[in-house]
């Protein structure tokens, strides 16, 4: 299967779940790091949870729903 094809495949319900909280995390640390006035171990951590969001989502998008059985 090639990438694109995996990208446009139909994701697994778990997947998409995990996909949508990723993009939350990613909106949120976005949110935080374009606040001037907060102290940088927030910011620190807004960029961790900017990773991990981006992560998380990209992977879960990955996943394909295998309906060949092999």
């Amino acid at each position: 299967m090639k990438l694109t094809q995996r990208f446009a495949a139909q994701t697994p319900p778990f997947f998409s779940k995990v996909r949508n909280i990723g993009l939350i995390l990613t909106a949120i640390s976005g949110a935080l790091m374009g606040v001037p006035a907060l102290p940088v171990i927030i910011a620190k951590i807004a960029g961790y949870l900017a990773v991990a969001g981006t992560v998380m989502s990209g992977v879960s998008q990955a996943a394909v729903h295998n309906e060949e059985g092999g």
